[in-house]
């Protein structure tokens, strides 16, 4: 295995048989995700970081599929070591709805008609696709999610999830995105659309039976929309940096329509190769869902992201024009003005909005250090087991035993801490025949509270021997649980 990469990965499918009622009314009659997990899941199952990915992206973000030699789309930040440490977290990436590397999208076979359902594929959303998500994570039992993260359009799925589901996601990181899309963004995805549209091989959408090497489909059209959308993806500095004024192959300009300039044999080729892997309805259907994209309420971002829960990390590019920094200054302000937990950084970088693919020095330092900057809270299990006091040790035993746990907090009637017990004190009971829970509990219990930061949680266990510790509140009402295990994968102790 190559030092750093999560090595050969395999691509799942999640086949979802239920009708999917989407954001416009429409249904999906079922669906199929395609997703690819990295890492392990720890046993709290609160280790989970959810990738989302670009318009052109995919669900192999890292790693190599068998029989190819080209890493996942961010392989740099995905790994070992890396940023999205596969040695700490489990790390999950979809394909979206609508897209066409296996999730249902307009090239998926119809099971009304058994075709392709070209344009009679309904209109889809980016709240569709986190949907389409959440799907996917409840059939993987995960109840939360300690990061979600994405760049451009993975990170508009990124905002939406800590709007639609607040309760389940811990941290977000949204590079390089925007909280709604502008005029400016939206006049450029219809070119592109136009471009596909009016090729005569688009055929309203329904290109997928007459395909052959003569007839391949409206590429011409699609390879343009792509040529104007790389365009976007750049900076001035980066293509004078890269081109200048050279010519392609060539000692004197033609004086002709032919291809003299080293830039226009580069947009030619991003177009022709875009055309060999992703399907022109698809890049209709995903831009439509971008332009959608808007999460102010009565014209306020502040008031739509008023619900949120998240700690943000938001990260904008310097010479980014198609997603510029004051976008992400806004998603900020409307943070800071919900008096929600967000830092911004922006990357000083020539490369434009392609920066968050190809900056990995700076990517994977500001990621690693925002997501290793944890607290209890982040880490904790809510849904903790109890037991009442006042119960006999037989009746204790019998729930540790059917609960599988270690750890039982006591409380009180008015639901107060009062104690903790475990295996070990059952144990007891039994050698010393002690009938009552009074008599083997801890009644001088060590907690912590949920912003108090993980090291500090790790100390205590390790000064006092113990290997949980209840999480309360200032009046000592119980609120969740962490244990030296969950503490142990965030600090470096390896999976579990």
């Amino acid at each position: 295995m190559i030092k750093g990469s999560v090595g050969t990965v395999t691509t799942q499918y999640y086949h979802h048989p239920s009708p999917l009622v989407l954001e416009s009314g429409e249904k999906l009659p079922s669906l199929s995700i395609a997703y690819e997990t990295y890492g392990k899941l720890n046993r709290d199952k609160n280790n989970v970081i959810l990738i989302c990915h670009a318009l052109s992206g995919d669900a192999h973000v890292a790693g190599f599929l068998k029989g190819e030699d080209k890493p996942g789309w961010w392989d740099t930040v995905v790994g070992p070591g890396k940023a999205f440490d596969t040695d700490r977290y489990y790390v999950i990436c979809s394909n979206v709805i609508g897209g066409c590397k296996g999730s249902t999208g307009p090239s998926s076979v119809n099971p009304a008609t058994g075709k392709s359902y070209g344009a009679a594929f309904p209109v889809i959303t980016i709240r569709d696709m986190t949907n389409v998500e959440k799907l996917l994570i409840d059939h993987l039992g995960i109840r939360e999610l300690y990061a979600v993260a994405g760049g451009s359009m993975g990170g508009m799925q990124v905002l939406q999830w800590t709007v639609s589901f607040p309760d389940m996601v811990k941290k977000a990181i949204v590079i390089a995105s925007t909280g709604y899309s502008t005029p400016q963004q939206i006049a450029f995805n219809e070119v592109g659309r136009n471009a596909i549209c009016s090729d005569p091989e688009w055929n309203g959408g329904n290109y997928y039976d007459m395909k052959s090497n003569a007839a391949p489909g409206p590429v011409k059209g699609l390879a343009l929309a792509r040529m104007v959308g790389h365009i976007t993806y750049l900076s001035d500095e980066s293509m004078h940096a890269k081109f200048g004024r050279s010519l392609q192959e060539k000692d004197r300009i033609g004086f002709d329509f032919s291809t003299d300039f080293a830039v226009e044999s580069y947009l030619h080729h991003q177009g022709d190769t875009f055309t060999q892997r992703f399907d022109a309805n698809s890049y209709l259907y995903i831009t439509k869902a971008i332009d959608y994209f808007d999460l102010t309420k009565d014209g306020s971002l502040a008031k739509g992201l008023a619900g949120v829960r998240a700690a943000f990390l938001v990260i904008s590019v310097s010479s980014d024009w198609l997603y510029p920094p004051y976008q992400s200054q806004e998603i900020v302000s409307a943070l800071t003005a919900n008096d929600r937990e967000v830092r911004y950084c922006e990357i000083r970088s020539n490369y434009g909005h392609d920066a968050f693919l190809l900056e990995s020095g700076q990517i994977n330092y500001l990621i690693s250090q925002f997501l290793r900057r944890t607290v209890v809270g982040d880490v904790m299990m809510r849904d903790v087991p109890t037991i009442e006091e006042g119960s006999t040790t037989a009746v204790t035993a019998r729930r540790l035993i059917n609960l599988e746990v270690n750890h039982l907090p006591v409380l009180s009637s008015s639901d107060q801490l009062v104690g903790i017990v475990t295996s070990w004190d059952i144990a007891k009971a039994v050698a010393k025949n002690l009938l009552w829970l009074d008599e083997i509990m801890s009644k001088n219990v060590i907690t912590t509270l949920p912003d108090e930061p993980i090291e500090s949680a790790a100390k205590k266990m390790e000064e006092h021997s113990i290997s949980a510790l209840p999480v309360v509140d200032p009046d000592q009402h119980l609120i969740g649980l962490i244990t030296s295990e969950a503490i142990s994968m965030l600090l470096g102790g390896g999976n579990s």
